[in-house]
């Protein structure tokens, strides 16, 4: 497309190709929430006993940690996940957005500490990375682009039950499949 079918197609109006800071900002709350959804789905099933006995073999921080505080964490993920997308989408009360960002910081940088206590280090880059975006994320929703609130609309509902669905298919499904088809 050239200037002129753009200016055609949108008048007093050019396409950049560069990225903006809100595009970045809902890149990163797409990824990182259906990143921290999906790992959060994995430790809500750890409240199946079979699957917390046998879950050390593959994570060997679990035999460490208490089924429900695992359990607890994975809670906190997936509402995380979902936080990072939903509010902000929907524009009802879209400075939950920020708060969940932030909460899952402090969860990574938690953590890291961890690890850190365990000599776990080769852990502790993933963790600062994704506590680093989910802060970036968290500061860039708070003071540099925040969504502004609005009513709930029909358009909102079913952006949020694609969403919801689309976690459930693409994130939650695959992941309960792998974790109750697969030895350990």
């Amino acid at each position: 497309m050239n200037a002129t079918q753009t200016a055609t197609l949108l008048p007093g109006r050019t396409r950049s190709k560069k990225p903006t800071m809100n595009g970045v900002l809902w890149a990163l709350q797409g990824l990182w929430g259906l990143f921290f959804a999906g790992s959060g789905f994995g430790k809500v099933l750890l409240a199946d006993d079979a699957l917390y006995a046998a879950a050390p073999q593959a994570v060997a921080w679990y035999a460490a940690v208490p089924q429900a505080l695992i359990v607890f964490i994975g809670v906190v993920e997936v509402l995380g996940g979902i936080g990072l997308i939903l509010p902000a989408m929907t524009r009802v009360q879209p400075r939950l957005t920020p708060l969940a960002a932030a909460g899952l910081a402090l969860t990574m940088v938690l953590a890291a500490g961890f690890h850190l206590l365990r000599g776990e280090f080769g852990l502790i880059p993933a963790n600062l990375v994704l506590g680093g975006v989910a802060a970036f994320v968290a500061a860039g929703r708070w003071n540099l682009r925040p969504v502004a609130a609005s009513a709930l609309t029909t358009r909102g509902v079913v952006k949020s039950v694609v969403v919801l669905v689309g976690m459930v298919l693409l994130v939650f499904a695959p992941t309960w499949y792998s974790m109750t088809h697969t030895q350990f």
